[in-house]
């Protein structure tokens, strides 16, 4: 068949094959093609125009090993084996069939294959029969990408809606998924990048580039948590934040002066509302510039902040990339000196206008430039500065038009904007967690970006930017974050309350309970808006409020297990429903989209504010109501009730849930390590770990890690021996039974009476009627017992 177009040219016949050592390499009739097997799983392809290619990314830090492959050159066809698949390349034109090693095909070229409009570059993929599309990061829309198209291009996206694209991070990694068949593809190209799943057309998916080779990673897996599991091997895991940074934090636009943020902490424990950290926005500066104090409404930071700790406070600062042009501000002088700034083509610096006025900005994307704004934060960090939070780095600039024309450094390959704008707050948020994380002496950093692209999990959390205080926005903020955590992102959050505009009453509750129940927990507000402490929406909403935070912090040793998970595979902690539930088309429906687990067996069903009935569903096994402990079987919908203090959460029957009493923030000590046990017939595994959520050291084996097997079938709990150098910090373990019938229990074969108890996770709402609602956060019996915390293994049958 032949392809004559005047504007399309495609990669065309292969003429000759070459072998290398993990793959092959061809030169076609326009251009070279290479595949090299990374893993038994994942392979990568490479298509240019150019007599060579290019290695260098910013994402991918796996290298590729030597693997086992059958590479077979028959004529017509090459084919690549693997353990896992195999590649089947069509030389007459060049089309690629990932096919398993029975000739299911799993993804295909379309006749047009990798084709080229000027300098876009193209690969057209065949539409299969059901085919889906999840992930791609921080995009608007639904679940299921199916129909859509996006670009990446990172943006301030300020107040954007539920259909805004492109917004502040760029991850260009989706998962296909159909015919009980699921892989992913990474398109490693940081210039703006196009993806259409279907849209105007009913042919193809593609994937395009404005500029620069293609360049993609295959990778398949028997499911979605096996693909997101390469996808990170690929392009890498977060090392553990500090266990401060996943309570709750309380920001707005801006907490000034230094006597209302230690208000703020003071309301916080004389209220017995949990909370970890504040944060503080760009009115801590000397007039919004980075690296400096106001003088006058923060005369003695240290002070401030030393006050702060006694309360059991961190801070977090808000970190800018705009560097003022002003005579005597020596990050100017010092970064003018230096050459650190992003130029244009004539070598003059580049200047934008942002909140200091006319700014110049680093380059970050120059390792001496790194190395610059990594020694700039000693003087933070030497006042007691743990937190930072990058912002404003897509680039943002009052006109919202980078020029094209600037020159990025580029590890000593320059560029433009073209290809450096997409990886900007990435590589920031890199310096900024490299540099204070050299400069804090072994304690973690935590470190929060707006902008990002793939792979900056390795380096940061995110939050998805500038949101609105209204329903729709609640409910696309949880697609969000159920979208970042398919694309690698497993710290990801959103601003609880909404950012711009106000949120009423209902609604801050509702998104309090929610955010309570995500990776990352922040409320945020925007400037001249009302107060949103919890306790500014009056009585009820405080009660409400405080029942959730206090419910996160519980959930503390549960929690913090389920970021080492993260930082060992890649799970995210808010995982759609699609991860485990990947082919059931409940999971798309445009009612339950939302809906996520939290961990692997906590279902949470996030509901408008102004509903009071909802309709949810369960998957498949037995599901407990946190509440009341009522069962509801699954693989069906349910209507339940869900006025505004009670967010519908239901927990799988066979769960061990590690958790602990109540705390005021997270380096608060208890001495119980309490197992809340939902009885079933369905066995599940989870890894308990903790550490001194502080330091590195758990890096070199100070940490203490049980596996908790529970077995339905043999009514047996086994907690597991502690694995690593550290001594548990608890003297006591409390076994809570939920919807167990038996009353007693043997411990290392020992017989142990229950005793039964009128058990709820949350205090009193003290509003409501005691006599007409006496029961209005609801409350179950439950059968518990105390014993020591075992130096071995520990063995719990009934």
């Amino acid at each position: 068949m032949s392809f004559k177009s005047s504007t399309s040219q495609r990669l065309g016949n292969i003429q000759n094959v070459k072998p290398e050592s993990s793959g092959v390499s061809a030169e076609t009739d326009s251009g070279c093609l290479k595949i090299t097997v990374y893993s038994q799983s994942i392979f990568r392809i490479a298509a240019t125009r150019d007599k060579s290619f290019e290695d260098f990314s910013y994402s991918v830090i796996a290298n590729s090993e030597n693997q086992k492959i059958d590479s077979v050159d028959s004529g017509d066809l090459i084919s690549i084996k693997t353990g896992s698949l195999q590649l089947i390349v069509d030389k007459k034109p060049a089309r690629l069939s990932f096919q398993t090693l029975d000739g299911k095909i799993i993804n295909e070229d379309d006749v047009l294959g990798i084709s080229w409009i000027g300098e876009q570059v193209t690969n057209y993929k065949k539409l299969q029969e059901g085919e889906r599309f999840i992930g791609l990061g921080e995009k608007t829309g639904n679940l299921d990408r199916r129909g859509t198209a996006y670009q990446n291009w990172n943006t301030d996206a300020y107040a954007y809606h539920a259909g805004t694209d492109p917004l502040y991070s760029s991850i260009p990694f989706y998962i296909g998924i159909h015919n009980n068949l699921c892989y992913g593809i990474f398109f490693d190209n940081t210039h703006k990048t196009f993806f259409n799943f279907g849209a105007s057309n009913n042919r193809f998916a593609s994937f395009a580039s404005d500029a620069g080779e293609l360049n993609y990673y295959f990778i398949y897996g028997h499911s979605v948590a096996e693909i997101i599991q390469q996808y990170t091997w690929l392009t890498g895991r977060m090392e553990l934040p500090p266990r401060w940074s996943i309570g709750y934090q309380q920001c707005r636009y801006s907490y000034y002066p230094d006597k209302e943020v230690v208000s703020v902490a003071r309301t916080f424990r004389e209220k017995e509302i949990p909370a970890d950290a504040i944060v503080l926005d760009i009115h801590y500066m000397d007039k919004y510039k980075i690296f400096s104090w106001d003088k006058k409404n923060f005369s003695d930071p240290k002070g401030m902040i030393d006050t702060l700790k006694q309360y059991g406070f961190h801070i977090v600062i808000m970190c800018d990339p705009g560097i003022k042009v002003e005579k005597g501000y020596e990050p100017y002088e010092d970064g003018v000196s230096k050459n650190v700034f992003l130029k244009y083509p004539d070598g003059e610096n580049y200047t934008g206008q942002v909140w200091p006025g006319w700014c110049h900005f680093p380059d970050f994307t120059k390792p001496d430039t790194r190395a610059w704004w990594a020694e700039k934060f000693k003087d933070y960090v030497a006042l007691g500065v743990e937190g930072f939070w990058n912002d404003m780095n897509e680039i943002a600039t009052w006109g919202n038009s980078l020029p094209e024309n600037i020159e990025f450094n580029f590890e000593g390959n320059k560029t433009t904007t073209r290809r450096g704008r997409n990886v900007f707050g990435f590589q920031m948020a890199r310096s900024t967690y490299e540099g204070t994380k050299k400069l804090m002496n072994g304690k973690r950093p935590f470190n929060l970006t707006r902008s990002g692209f793939a792979g900056i999990q390795r380096y940061s959390a995110i939050w998805t930017g500038d949101n609105v205080s209204y329903d729709e926005h609640m409910m696309l903020g949880i697609r969000l974050v159920n979208s970042l955590g398919l694309s690698g992102a497993a710290f990801a959050g959103y601003d609880a309350g909404g950012f711009v505009g106000e949120a009423n009453p209902k609604l801050f509750a509702r998104w309090i309970s929610i955010a309570a129940l995500s990776p990352f927990f922040r409320a945020h507000t925007m400037i001249n808006s009302r107060d949103n402490e919890p306790w500014s929406y009056g009585e009820e909403v405080e009660n409400i409020s405080r029942n959730y935070i206090r419910l996160r912090y519980q959930l503390m040793p549960y929690l913090y297990s389920l970021f080492y998970e993260a930082s060992q595979s890649g799970m995210p902690i808010q995982r759609s429903l699609a991860i485990e539930y990947s082919h059931h088309p409940k999971v798309y429906d445009g009612q339950y989209q939302h809906q996520y687990l939290f961990g692997p067996n906590i279902v949470v069903a996030p509901v408008e504010s102004f509903k009071e009935l909802t309709k949810v569903f369960l998957p498949a096994g037995e599901w407990y109501y946190l509440y009341t402990g009522k069962v509801y079987s699954g693989a069906q919908e349910i209507m339940i009730e869900c006025p505004i203090h009670k967010l519908p959460v239901f927990v799988k029957a066979g769960t061990v849930l590690p958790m602990q009493r109540p705390v005021m923030n997270t380096s608060e000590k208890t001495e119980e390590l309490i197992l809340h046990i939902y009885d079933g017939k369905q066995s599940s595994d989870f890894v308990y770990y903790t550490d001194d959520g502080e330091t590195f050291q758990y890096q070199k084996g100070e940490y203490s890690k049980h596996k908790i097997e529970y077995r339905g079938n043999e009514q047996k709990l086994i907690f597991g021996k502690n694995e690593g150098l550290l001594k548990p910090s608890y003297s006591k373990m409390r076994f809570v039974f939920h919807g167990l019938s038996a009353n007693e229990i043997n411990i290392n074969g020992q017989r142990k009476p229950l005793a039964q108890s009128v058990h709820s996770y949350f205090l009193p709402l003290e509003k409501f009627d005691p006599i007409n609602e006496p029961d209005s956060m609801g409350e179950e019996t439950v059968k518990s017992v105390e014993t020591d915390y075992p130096s071995g293994q520990l063995e719990v049958s009934w």
